[in-house]
């Protein structure tokens, strides 16, 4: 049988930072499909406000070191040089997340979205993409050590 991926020990174990990234991840692809006009019927609506309060839950658990330990696979290095201004932009992707959380748990529960919400949403999700968009620069990439 031909086995793909990576090998049992090869694996670690699954951080808090990778719950984070996933469920964020997952609250953006919802919060999109809302943006489109999908319909967003009561499971959609209670995963929405299930993965936001888990988000919200797990973000002040995560640190600046998140920033530093993964900043040469996502995009924070590219903001600025010094690590006191990682870990201020790195602080201000915290609070985008905050804010994306309690945005998608506001359309979830049915409050009116503006055209303003609406825009400030659009621009929050896309400043969030932009953060957490994985750099495919080979240099960068030190986990992929394939012959």
């Amino acid at each position: 049988m031909l086995r793909l991926g990576a090998g049992s020990s090869d694996m670690r174990k699954i951080l808090k930072d990778d719950i984070l990234l996933l469920r964020l991840k997952l609250l953006i692809i919802m919060c999109k499909a809302y943006l489109n006009d999908y319909p967003m019927g009561k499971y959609r609506k209670k995963a929405i406000i299930e993965n936001a309060r888990s988000v919200f839950d797990l973000l002040p658990q995560i640190s600046s070191e998140y920033g530093e330990r993964y900043g040469h696979i996502f995009n924070f290095q590219t903001y600025a040089e010094s690590k006191e201004e990682k870990n201020l932009y790195f602080d201000v992707f915290q609070q985008r997340v905050h804010l994306l959380t309690v945005m998608a748990k506001a359309l979830a529960e049915g409050h009116p979205m503006g055209c303003f919400r609406e825009k400030a949403l659009k621009d929050n999700i896309s400043a969030i993409c932009e953060t957490i968009t994985f750099n495919s620069d080979a240099g960068d990439i030190k986990f992929l050590k394939v012959a």
